[in-house]
């Protein structure tokens, strides 16, 4: 089917939203066993890590970790929100810095003033859109961020999903006890589909619509580690020390074989990585091509990334011929449903 769809299902207890545009699957959100990125805790902290700036904290479901640790004594009560998924055997990265994030707006209570997506371009709807909410809102003791969904939402949908927000934030700040305890969970995968998908999709809520739409093939080959684009293919094989990229040409035996399947791979590599939820170190091991090619390898592969929503820093390429990336671990690793 052409155009966007949306499917909500649930598969062995979990829920799934996808999100395909063509019939193809780009983007996923699967529930997962552990602790919702997003969520926000009151923490203790414990104590700060000598020569690397960072402290350790006491949560309600284990030992959480915050990078910078200025100012904060042992024993202090702390508002935190877990910002990625933490190796085997470390603590939860989390931050102090909160964000509440919702379809049209983000509170930033250590942020104040107002803003505006850079997506939505024309001056007059940018004036239109800061004009109405500003209205709406004043006075306001937080910061706020207005999503590019605000474009194509109606004023009384955007003000109503602001204060409400904005209540959410008052209702959490005021809270006084000490103990350590989960304050307000992160988003389930239907909440994200709605927050982060604001495109016009079909929106298919029916039972098993994943497997009659077929999406559910799609899925479950997110379990293989080999990955056919055309005529060619590669492999992405997680490692504890990093996530290895592996170009092949397959039977191809012209001259431009190897160019052919690095870019390939370089337009597809962003929505793979999306989709299983990988993240941290990445190298890559393109296809033998010729030196004067990797201008062109280089311009695919950064044009793909800068599409792409999650943060991805491309470093260049080795002495051994590798190109290494590093990538924010900002999602909730693929979860098997085989």
């Amino acid at each position: 089917m052409k155009g966007s769809q949306i499917f909500l299902d649930h598969i062995k207890g979990r829920d799934i939203a996808a999100l395909t545009v063509d019939g193809r699957l780009e983007d996923l959100f699967v529930e997962s066993d552990g602790m919702r990125i997003g969520a926000i805790y009151r923490a203790v902290a414990q104590r700060p890590m000598k020569g690397q700036g960072g402290i350790f904290l006491t949560l309600p479901d284990g030992t959480g970790y915050l990078r910078q640790a200025k100012g904060i004594a042992p024993g202090q009560n702390l508002f935190v929100q877990v910002t990625g998924v933490p190796e085997s055997g470390k603590a939860i990265p989390v931050t102090t810095k909160l964000l509440f994030k919702s379809r049209y707006v983000i509170v930033t209570p250590d942020a104040p003033g107002v803003n505006l997506s850079r997506s939505i371009r024309d001056d007059d709807e940018r004036d239109r859109i800061l004009e109405y909410i500003v209205d709406a809102v004043s006075p306001l003791d937080y910061g706020l961020i207005l999503r590019s969904a605000c474009a194509k939402a109606s004023e009384a949908d955007v003000i109503e999903d602001a204060k409400a927000m904005i209540a959410t934030v008052s209702a959490l700040l005021a809270d006084q006890d000490q103990t350590p305890c989960l304050l307000l969970d992160g988003a389930s995968p239907h909440e994200l589909a709605w927050q982060e998908w604001s495109q016009e999709a079909v929106v298919d809520r029916s039972e098993n619509c994943l497997e009659f739409s077929g999406v559910l093939d799609q899925i479950e080959a997110l379990d293989r580690d080999d990955i056919h684009v055309g005529q060619t293919g590669y492999t992405i094989e997680q490692t504890r020390a990093l996530i290895a990229v592996d170009v092949n040409s397959s039977g191809d035996t012209s001259l431009a074989a190897g160019l052919k399947a690095n870019l390939a791979m370089a337009r597809d590599l962003p929505r793979q990585l999306r989709l299983r939820g990988l993240g941290g170190q990445i190298a890559i091991d393109p296809a033998p091509m010729a030196k004067k090619d990797r201008k062109i390898f280089d311009s695919t592969l950064k044009a793909a990334f800068r599409q792409d929503t999650v943060q991805t820093h491309i470093h260049g390429w080795t002495a051994m011929g590798l190109v290494e990336l590093q990538r924010a671990r900002t999602r909730v690793p693929f979860v098997s449903l085989t």
